[in-house]
């Protein structure tokens, strides 16, 4: 009897010993949870003050760089970002698609926040490969073929384009076949496959069909290139022909690996 009183009162000291314990442990720890969750809010709300509403991280400036043709001040105009907005709030990728519509000359444009108030403009610009002539003006055209500008005088050193595919024969059969973007593209990739001291020199590229384009040279030369295929091959196969044949007017490489030259 003794024994289990004592076994008794063992189990109940153990049970009436438990809970203070697990009470000890539970009020710290949800008072820790209670400051964490607090300061998290804060900070939140202090991070969101710092970035929209404080007077620290808003746009001051924008810069400009890259730019040949285009003046910083047209590329700022485009960009349209607005000086006083927090830096935060400019959406990069709006800025880049409205400098890309507003400026075809534009080609990549890389917009980046500047911290803590500045907007970075890095432009590229396109570069023109052929000119074609249109109501007295140049229209510059880049090597994907897109038309960029246009512009009152013809910069220096770019070949001019003409279009001479026929009505009739394989010209008309181009036309139908390839129209004429896909022309202006092929005379475009035709431009970009040419030796330096070639390209230098090109005044015209006339395409009289998807597989007939001839360069017209300084000194009345020309170049039968044929299509803009094997373009590399065609280059190699020029320059060996103008030094092997220096005082020839007429170089044909359309069959880069049977090329010919003409006349002196």
């Amino acid at each position: 009897m003794a024994g289990s009183t004592t076994a008794e009162r063992g189990e109940r000291q153990q049970e009436s010993a438990g809970p203070p314990l697990v009470r000890r442990f539970r009020r710290p720890r949800l008072r820790m949870i209670i400051v964490l969750a607090v300061a998290l809010v804060l900070l939140g709300a202090g991070t969101v003050w710092l970035l929209y509403g404080s007077e620290w991280l808003r746009v001051r400036h924008v810069s400009v760089s890259g730019t040949e043709v285009l003046t910083p001040a047209e590329v700022r105009d485009a960009a349209a970002v607005p000086v006083g907005a927090p830096l935060a709030s400019i959406g990069t990728d709006a800025v880049e698609a409205r400098l890309r519509g507003k400026l075809r000359r534009i080609d990549t444009v890389e917009v980046s926040r500047s911290w803590p108030d500045g907007i970075t403009l890095k432009v590229t610009e396109r570069t023109p490969v052929l000119l074609a002539r249109e109501n007295g003006k140049f229209t510059e055209i880049d090597h994907e073929g897109v038309r960029f500008a246009v512009v009152g005088k013809a910069p220096k050193g770019v070949p001019m384009l003409e279009l001479a595919a026929s009505r009739k024969g394989s010209g008309a059969a181009s036309l139908r076949r390839f129209g004429t973007g896909r022309l202006v593209r092929e005379a475009v990739r035709v431009a970009g496959s040419l030796p330096p001291a070639v390209a230098r020199d090109t005044g015209t590229v006339k395409v009289g069909s998807f597989d007939a384009i001839t360069l017209e040279l300084g000194r009345g030369r020309t170049v039968e290139w044929g299509s803009g295929e094997q373009g590399r091959a065609k280059a190699r196969a020029l320059t060996a022909l103008m030094k092997a044949a220096p005082k020839a007017r007429h170089f044909d490489v359309s069959v880069p690996t049977a090329p010919a030259s003409a006349g002196s």
